[in-house]
């Protein structure tokens, strides 16, 4: 799942993914949530060649002939469009993401969404009601937090399998806090 705790400070003795925070002032949890870029770039070059073969394609007729040079702009545009378009989707991809900060006496969630001014939630841990509807919401397993007279939607991004996970997490997380 692209979802890192990180709880600090780290208690001695705990095991990694235990949620045991530490009294104190200062202590809390952090969520980071990421989309899964599942494009690397391997797969971008496959995309780009077998697009650029397909293209070339049709081109191969008119070989030799003054239709080539017609027809070849319109080829390298729509290569272009194909090259710009995958970028563009892996840029927006990499500037997704919600930061979740949780501790005894505040939660704070930011969304960071591509070309858009972030977002911001912030509400007592002890208020927030979670909540997860595996049907009947706007997507399988819609997870949503409660408080401060508003609701939020949490890990629009992820597959319903990891927001079923999430759920579990930070429903520990908050039962530990109160």
């Amino acid at each position: 799942m692209p979802a890192i705790w990180t709880i600090t400070p780290k208690t001695p003795g705990v095991p990694s993914g235990v949620f045991a925070l530490p009294a104190g002032e200062g202590a809390h949890y952090r969520l980071d949530l990421r989309p899964n870029i599942s494009m690397g770039n391997p797969g971008f070059v496959r995309v780009i060649g077998v697009s650029a073969l397909f293209l070339a394609l049709p081109l191969m007729a008119v070989l030799g002939t003054p239709v080539l040079w017609g027809l070849l702009p319109f080829a390298g545009a729509a290569l272009w469009a194909i090259w710009y378009a995958l970028m563009r989707n892996r840029r927006d991809r990499a500037a997704l993401r919600e930061t979740l900060h949780l501790s005894r006496d505040r939660l704070e969630i930011t969304r960071h969404d591509p070309r858009k001014p972030a977002r911001h939630f912030r509400a007592n841990p002890y208020w927030i009601k979670l909540s997860l509807k595996e049907a009947g919401g706007p997507v399988e397993n819609y997870l949503t937090l409660s408080g401060a007279g508003r609701e939020v939607e949490l890990g629009a991004f992820l597959s319903p399998e990891e927001r079923a996970q999430l759920h579990d997490e930070l429903s520990q997380a908050l039962r530990h806090l109160k």
